[in-house]
């Protein structure tokens, strides 16, 4: 599915489910606690901290999306085509990032 196409979906749903969207800053909101559900799994089951026998079911594919469906939501109410903004954004790196990663000694293969 491209970028476009999800957006208009999440746009159908939201109005035969969702009623209406919920307003930007409550998105928004809404949106970090979505990010801190994939910080908490990966805290715990990449980084050093134990994972909880309650987190071990979480799957962590399902509170990505949960991330992505946010952040559509706030791309349709403020008016973002996120494909365009994918697309210049990857441009911009390309441009500026040419070298600074390949010449950065922190990267270097160990």
């Amino acid at each position: 599915m491209e970028i476009k196409e999800a957006q208009t979906v999440v746009d159908t749903w939201i109005k035969k489910y969702g009623v209406r969207y919920f307003n930007e800053m409550t998105n928004m909101a809404l949106l970090m606690e979505e990010v801190g559900e994939v910080a908490r799994i990966m805290a715990r089951r990449y980084g050093e901290q134990s994972e909880k026998e309650s987190d071990k079911n979480k799957d962590l594919g399902e509170e990505m999306a949960d991330v992505l469906f946010v952040l559509m939501c706030l791309a349709n109410q403020t008016g973002v085509d996120l494909e365009s903004a994918l697309i210049n954004n990857m441009k911009k790196k390309a441009i500026r990032d040419a070298d600074r990663h390949m010449s950065n000694p922190k990267l270097k293969e160990i």
